[in-house]
């Protein structure tokens, strides 16, 4: 799924379980200029309609009734890898953020946040960053460094990994350093779509379905201090 860079044309779900909450932050992201295709009060109701509106992005509280935030993102990103997720979460306990980005969200971000913040959230999770209140982003960073410290055994028949480009490795050792695509296409004077497009590649190849496993699969090979 391609996402456009128009605001018009990215198509955001809203899901909360509190009405005036819910309708509050569909109206700011509508008024911002994002079609808002639907909201959802339960989990169970988020992944019934964003299988048939097909949102780019998410925007998805963690208390859910019926079925939890995290289950509903890892449903929804295990169906289909292109969905982008924004955590808006009143909590911000560190097992929560990690919970949520291991289900496969891109970012999140707190209630407290301002409604120009959350516009900006929205638009660059659109754009496959990721993005996290400050204080988060490192807290994320430093689990996937713990994880690597001890990573899963190889099955005896593993294959052996696909061989990456010299550009898609240069492209991984920077995400795993934590550089936004942003960043990354300015330090390597690509486009931000070049860089969308090279993660996707490498994905691909390695068969890992999100940032969170990228990052991982690069600490374990130590591209991060390359």
């Amino acid at each position: 799924m391609s996402v456009p860079n128009e605001l018009s044309d990215i198509k955001v779900m809203v899901v909360d379980d509190h009405p005036m909450w819910r309708d509050a932050v569909a109206r700011d992201l509508a008024a911002a200029g994002f079609d808002v295709v639907a909201t959802a009060g339960d989990g169970p109701e988020a992944v019934r309609r964003a299988g048939a509106a097909a949102p780019h992005v998410l925007v998805l509280d963690l208390n859910l009734p019926g079925m939890p935030g995290v289950q509903v993102c890892k449903e929804l990103v295990g169906a289909n890898p292109a969905l982008r997720v924004l955590v808006l979460s009143a909590s911000g306990e560190h097992a929560d953020v990690l919970e949520a980005v291991k289900s496969g969200a891109t970012g999140y971000l707190l209630k407290s946040a301002g409604a120009q913040e959350l516009i900006d959230a929205v638009r660059r999770t659109a754009a496959g960053d990721p993005v996290f209140t400050p204080g988060l982003a490192g807290l994320v960073l430093g689990e996937y460094r713990r994880l690597a410290t001890d990573p899963a055994p190889a099955a005896p028949d593993e294959p052996k990994a696909p061989q990456l480009t010299d550009r898609e490795t240069e492209v991984l050792r920077l995400v795993a350093k934590g550089l936004s695509y942003k960043q990354i296409a300015e330090r390597l004077v690509i486009s931000h779509r070049t860089v969308q497009n090279h993660v996707q590649n490498t994905l691909g190849k390695l068969q890992l379905h999100n940032r969170v496993e990228l990052v991982r699969y690069a600490i374990e090979r130590g591209l991060d201090d390359a």
